[in-house]
């Protein structure tokens, strides 16, 4: 859809004077070029694939979790605020707000990457919960282990496994601020 919207914004000539001819406008416009169905979990083998590349000075440096506060983590010496998801050797925000926001759609940027992680390290904040049930089988079903913990016990686990140059991630949510050590 936006692939059309911007073939008729080109083609009409609204932008700095450009214009398409017919003949790129048609393919542009193409019915195999335009997807009309958004993807589910499901569908990442149908498309490809995820990769995480990056060059690095220190070939064998893996990422350690210094501190975790209700605020967020200490990762490498970086300030990570919130939810997180460390995936060696990059950090993103995870887009959870507790534990019962962990479902397959939360977890696809585990699964989705290649080289595939080894094990899942998920850090569920003060203490252990119940992560759903499908969403656990679905990516045991995909090869990845899943370990769930608090996020005390899941940093530790983490920073285990990846000194072990295990290929680890972790999904870690906060803890409350009674249990939290900075």
């Amino acid at each position: 859809m936006a692939l059309r919207t911007c073939a008729r914004v080109l083609y009409r000539g609204s932008i700095h004077g450009l214009r398409l001819s017919p003949k790129a406008s048609s393919v542009l416009t193409s019915p195999s070029l335009v997807r009309g169905h958004r993807l589910g979990p499901a569908d990442d083998e149908l498309y490809q694939r995820t990769t995480v590349t990056v060059m690095q000075k220190e070939q064998h440096s893996e990422a350690v979790i210094y501190s975790y506060s209700p605020q967020g983590f200490n990762i490498d010496g970086n300030r990570v605020i919130g939810p997180c998801a460390v995936i060696p050797p990059a950090i993103l925000q995870w887009n959870v707000g507790s534990f019962t926001d962990i479902t397959i759609e939360s977890l696809a940027l585990f699964y989705m990457l290649e080289p595939r992680i080894e094990m899942l390290v998920l850090g569920t904040g003060g203490r252990v919960e119940r992560i759903d049930a499908e969403a656990l089988a679905f990516l045991r079903k995909k090869g990845i282990a899943v370990e769930v913990q608090d996020t005390a016990n899941a940093c530790a686990t983490f920073n285990f496994l990846s000194s072990e140059r295990r290929i680890v991630a972790a999904g870690l949510i906060p803890p409350p601020i009674s249990t939290a050590l900075e």
